[in-house]
């Protein structure tokens, strides 16, 4: 597993929270900074799963 797929789930999951409490206690510039964290989690995990995809083709893992 690659480790930008697990920042990406730590970053998806921080921004979760950032989100949450913002929306609780009323702060809008944190509530906007979870919103960034969980887009960038996303991104990252989708870089992480194309180099773990780009692997195992090269490992031959996904040969027919």
């Amino acid at each position: 597993m690659d480790k930008d797929r697990i920042k990406g789930a730590l970053n998806e999951a921080k921004g979760e929270v950032k989100k949450t409490v913002g929306e609780a206690v009323g702060n809008e510039r944190l509530e906007a900074e979870g919103h960034l964290d969980v887009a960038k989690g996303k991104t990252q995990k989708a870089v992480g799963e194309t180099k773990d995809a780009a692997r195992d083709m090269i490992d031959g893992k996904n040969r027919v």
